[in-house]
């Protein structure tokens, strides 16, 4: 039995053997770089270059939840689902552009080393320090709901291409991530990511072309989906639906998913984190420039894959996946039955978890470690590091047990974490980084009100009535997060941090800012 499935499946167990065994020996390779101080272990001593940042961002940007859940849940909403690659990808452009300079500028400066302690650092008040430890505390929270999101489409993927059961597919990308990431620390993370990035944007053009060349060419797929008898959720025939925009799917629940995971990128620490690390600035120019044209080509190339899927499948087939969107992908590639084909895209696919694993695993062992438990009773650097290694283990465990029990699917999983991330860092950050009237008590009851309303919607008003299902609770919580900030900024002049402070940083001429 072994022997046969072995036989089966060598050159998709091979190819992610190879890839698995590349990632640890990165991690092994800068195992001891690492180790030398916070600053190597938290942001690479701000010394990688460019392309390996726009590289970076792009593939923890675009992980399992674009490549499966977004991709799969165009089934559901057919090519209407496709938006997404644009409003993601203006999120990107505003991100590089309004976030990217200024923040590496500025946590130079300060010495920053995590997004929670830019705010300690950026706000420096009485209330600076809760902050730091409301901050890394939502991080705990909402990144919990990101990687159970993240492991769940791996582990799906890894059970329709290659019969392994659910539970050991979400171990194996687990744990070997936390294995690399524990030992290279962010260097780790953005070499890893690196490469990781350009298998992705391969595999997102080869999995384009598969319902393509499955239904022999464009003209007959396009045939095919155009008019269906496959059945939508309320049972009825999709007909014209798949090619037919808002038929399947109001605009106003893409828009509302398209910006609480595109929001992800101007708010979310493990994509702001990247920032940190770049080395000078004309690396930074470069990623400014090339980062959204990987992200928006990969997300043109799977966005509507689900709504392509369609032409592959059978009456009886579609029935199922129309309530299964997470196996979708799984079910394209098992569907074309290429063993080339398939180990390609499950390496790919892999890479795309892992990107996002990892990124968020070093997020939150320094958001303990560092800005809570640091913060309270204040450590040696050396403990710090041995402190974080061990805090990310056991957080991947806690993810492990609820990856086995998800809370819900793959794309409203990792919806909710950017949705709480956007409102509960943004209008903070973005004050930080250009409102010298910002200030502390506006950043603190900013996030306040971005988490609570965030949890109040969703489960108060939006999953208990069929009327407000559309309207995500990113869009009332987003906005109402930032009214708080600017009108309580306005409010309480009295707490802004001492002028001289604020010109320090602020001031663009500070000498060695890239160094």
């Amino acid at each position: 039995m072994i022997k046969e499935y072995l036989i089966n499946n060598v050159i998709a167990l091979s190819m992610i053997i190879i890839y698995v065994l590349g990632c640890i020996g990165i991690g092994w390779y800068f195992k001891k770089k690492a180790a030398e101080n916070v600053e190597g272990y938290y942001v690479a001593k701000r010394s990688i270059p460019g392309w390996v940042i726009a590289l970076a961002f792009f593939s923890t940007s675009a992980s399992t939840n674009t490549y499966i859940g977004q991709a799969g849940k165009s089934f559901q909403f057919g090519l209407s689902w496709a938006w997404m690659a644009f409003i993601w990808t203006v999120f990107c452009v505003i991100a590089w552009n309004l976030l990217g300079p200024r923040m590496r500028q500025q946590s130079a400066r300060l010495r920053s080393f995590t997004i929670p302690d830019y705010f300690h650092l950026r706000y420096q008040s009485d209330l600076a320090k809760w902050i730091r430890l409301l901050s890394a505390v939502i991080i705990l929270f909402a990144t919990l709901w990101y990687m159970v999101g993240i492991a769940k489409g791996c582990a799906h993927v890894l059970m329709s291409v290659l019969d392994i059961p659910y539970e050991w597919g979400a171990l194996s990308i687990i744990f070997i991530t936390c294995l690399y990431t524990i030992w290279g620390g962010m260097y780790s993370v953005l070499w890893t990511d690196a490469i990781q990035g350009i298998i992705m944007f391969v595999v997102a053009i080869i999995m384009l072309a598969i319902p393509f060349i499955f239904a022999g060419g464009i003209e007959p797929l396009m045939e095919r989906i155009s008019m269906t008898d496959h059945p939508a959720q309320n049972g009825q025939a999709m007909q014209d639906g798949l090619v037919t925009f808002g038929t399947l799917v109001s605009f106003m629940y893409i828009l509302g998913i398209g910006m609480s995971i595109g929001m992800k990128q101007i708010s979310e620490p493990k994509n702001l984190i990247r920032f940190y690390s770049i080395d000078n600035a004309r690396s930074m120019k470069f990623a400014m420039t090339w980062t959204p044209v990987f992200l928006g080509i990969s997300l043109v190339c799977v966005m509507g894959l689900g709504a392509l899927a369609h032409g592959m499948a059978s009456q009886e087939e579609a029935s199922y996946l129309i309530n299964h969107t997470d196996e979708v992908i799984g079910f394209m590639l098992e569907k074309f039955d290429n063993e080339w084909v398939s180990g390609i895209c499950v390496a790919g696919l892999f890479a795309a978890g892992m990107s996002s694993l990892a990124s968020v695993i070093i997020v939150i062992g320094t958001a303990f470690v560092k800005d809570i438990w640091n913060v309270i009773r204040p450590m040696p650097e050396k403990e710090i590091i041995s402190k974080t290694k061990w805090f990310m283990f056991v957080y991947c465990i806690i993810v492990y047990v609820l990856t086995l029990y998800p809370m819900a699917g793959i794309v409203e999983l990792t919806a909710f974490a950017g949705s709480v991330f956007a409102a509960s860092f943004f209008p903070a950050i973005f004050g930080g980084l250009y409102l010298r009237w910002g200030t502390d008590l506006a950043a603190i009851l900013s996030m306040v009100a971005g988490m609570i309303i965030n949890i109040i919607w969703r489960f108060g008003f939006r999953l208990r009535y069929e009327s407000l299902y559309d309207i995500h609770e990113i869009i009332p919580a987003f906005f109402m997060s930032l009214v708080i900030y600017i009108v309580v900024s306005k409010l309480s002049p009295g707490r802004r941090p001492q002028a001289d402070y604020l010109d320090r940083v602020f001031n663009e001429q500070v000498t060695n800012c890239y160094s």
